[in-house]
């Protein structure tokens, strides 16, 4: 893999809204969504992205977004309904996230079966780099992909699942080329910008660590 470029290997894009990491153990998904990129475009044909019932009331807190109501989770599948999918997206894959472990770690303890290759983080790539403000949003408006995300994104909106990972997915090229603008890298030159170690059950970080 030392040769083959950064776009030759397969990578889903991921992200989730959960109850928050101060529920701990009993943290709960409420929505997720993934997209896998192909030769390092989006592939939104393949995009999978549903709301997820918790199986419990969930307070509404600062961080969640409104439309995340026990009303509208409790119409949703399990977590168990969906799983097989996300297994086909993500089992084999590098798995890409804003800021990854976060969903990781969530991800990891509901559906513990899932396999992902490894974690690529667009926050560790563009800490590599001199932006004010490396939030998800800031940086979508920093390099210009507000129309893009306005196209493909249809009706979610920042801080909803879909949202966030189509913007990570668009997000990562343009960092890429930021980076390294004359020649696109290996994998292996990404890996040493944006690759976190899969963590271990006994060091998760929190939602703000």
């Amino acid at each position: 893999m030392a040769s083959q470029l950064w776009h030759d290997t397969p990578i889903v894009a991921l992200d989730l809204e959960g109850s928050g990491a101060q529920d701990r153990d009993v943290e709960a998904i409420l929505e997720v969504a993934a997209v896998p990129l192909v030769h390092g475009q989006l592939d939104l044909d393949q995009a999978f992205t549903s709301l997820v019932n918790p199986g419990r009331s969930i307070p509404q807190r600062p961080w969640i977004s409104p439309g995340l109501t026990d009303a509208a989770l409790a119409k949703a599948p399990a977590m168990e309904q969906f799983a097989p999918r996300l297994a086909e997206l993500i089992d084999g894959r590098w798995l890409l996230g804003h800021n990854i472990n976060v969903d990781w770690r969530l991800l990891s303890r509901r559906v513990p079966t899932l396999r992902p290759a490894g974690l690529l983080d667009t926050l560790a790539l563009a800490r590599t780099m001199d932006f004010p403000d490396r939030s998800l949003s800031a940086l979508v408006e920093r390099l210009q992909l507000r129309e893009t995300m306005q196209a493909a994104a249809g009706s979610s909106h920042p801080h909803r699942a879909y949202w966030d990972t189509v913007a990570t997915a668009y997000l990562l090229p343009k960092l890429v080329y930021r980076l390294w603008p004359t020649k696109p890298p290996t994998f292996d030159s990404l890996r040493l910008a944006a690759e976190v170690a899969l963590p271990s059950s006994a060091d998760q970080p929190g939602l703000f660590g």
